[in-house]
């Protein structure tokens, strides 16, 4: 078996600043292949992307001989292999453990290459945020090939990995599935085709300490240990080396503190993950608690406005940016004010069209003592920062 099997292919990956798309560009590049790629803008997953030469803006232009990749967000801009189908031919390369679910599948996929590397099982990986303890988004080894799967385009089904996870089961994706039953039942027929099989549902969290706060790590431990022991790995051993797992870029991250004012970015996007990630917060026992959230795809906040104010009451204060968009149309009256507008009292609201209205927001607000949390799919990570650089010391 070749270490690169992508030896002699000329890769251009079309919206290769995705979480997704940058990952398997890295990987594609570790495995053999001359690699290069295109995006709308400049976004954080392409500081993982040393020396990978990357058209910016306009429209993609593939140079000749190479093949495109194309993300989700981009079919229909070019023609060429979908994002799903070359995931699918990786998996098919190597043996793979693949995780998928509505909740927690980036952290657990971390979490079980992650064990595997620090005991020695020399294993590969692709998921859907920075591991600083990993070195990035992708690495390659001899081992496992481990995966982050995605069910919102229903791609999940193109994999057929060795052991396959699914974390939890909630609608999310409103465009895609017309119920939680409809998920449910697709997720079961995924599973089917798997050699075996791990349910979060059927397993308690881990009592053990971990190294990353929050009930809902204690869960996707217990998920990442159930595959693990699947895998061949020692239970015990595999305990020890979770213990130290400190996170995903983007997960409940702190990017800085200043002034007395602790600042954490977290991914969590719909109720339940902004709930969790809110409860986290709250855990740091705050003076006050504010929140920015960037509501990701036009569906989702239209059917979820009224969750996701409730989610957001749990913070002393929340501001609201506009929708981002991408992965669907705008639609006639939905915007971030109807998240807002269900923001229960006593929570102090704010309304803020744009990233640059809301990091200025929050640095009016701010106080020693407080923790602020951005939330969000898109770029609510640039709040982050801009508020970093603004407290004073």
């Amino acid at each position: 078996m070749t270490d690169q099997p992508l030896a002699g292919r000329r890769l251009y990956f079309v919206g290769i600043g995705g979480a997704g798309l940058s990952a398997y560009a890295n990987f594609a590049r570790a495995w053999g292949a001359e690699v290069r790629g295109w995006d709308v803008r400049e976004t954080i997953f392409l500081e993982a992307l040393d020396g990978i030469e990357v058209d910016i803006g306009g429209e993609p232009s593939p140079p000749d001989g190479y093949e495109a990749i194309v993300s989700t967000a981009h079919l229909g801009r070019i023609e060429g292999q979908s994002r799903a189908e070359f995931l699918a031919e990786l998996v098919s390369l190597r043996r793979a453990i693949v995780v998928g679910g509505a909740h927690g599948k980036t952290t657990t996929s971390a979490m079980i290459a992650y064990v595997l590397r620090a005991l020695g099982n020399d294993p590969s990986w692709i998921v859907g945020g920075v591991v600083p303890q990993l070195g990035g988004n992708a690495g390659v080894g001899e081992g496992w090939l481990v995966v982050e799967g995605d069910e919102s385009d229903r791609s999940i089904a193109l994999l057929r990995p060795d052991i396959a996870v699914v974390t939890n089961v909630e609608l999310d994706h409103h465009a895609t599935y017309a119920s939680e039953a409809e998920l449910a039942a697709f997720f079961d027929e995924w599973l089917a085709g798997a050699g075996q099989v791990v349910r979060g549902r059927d397993l308690a969290p881990v009592e053990l300490e971990l190294s990353v706060p929050g009930e809902h790590n204690r869960a996707n431990a217990a998920a990442a240990l159930a595959a693990l022991e699947l895998a061949g790995v020692e239970r015990a051993d595999a305990e020890r080396a979770i213990a130290a797992f400190s996170g995903v870029g983007r997960r409940f991250e702190t990017v800085g503190a200043r002034g007395g004012v602790r600042v954490v970015d977290d991914y969590g996007h719909n109720p339940t993950e902004i709930a969790a990630a809110l409860a986290t917060a709250r855990a740091l026992e705050p003076r006050a608690l504010i929140a920015v959230y960037q509501p990701h795809v036009y569906e989702r906040t239209r059917q979820l406005h009224h969750e996701l104010g409730i989610a957001l009451g749990a913070a002393d204060a929340a501001i609201v940016t506009d929708v981002i968009g991408g992965r669907d149309a705008p639609l006639p009256g939905v915007s971030g004010k109807l998240v807002l507008d269900h923001v229960p009292s006593p929570t102090r609201r704010g309304w803020a069209p744009t990233l640059e209205d809301a990091a200025t927001l929050v640095l009016a607000w701010a106080r020693p003592g407080d923790v602020v949390i951005t939330l969000g799919v898109g770029e609510p990570w640039r709040v982050a920062r801009a508020v970093v650089e603004g407290l004073a010391e």
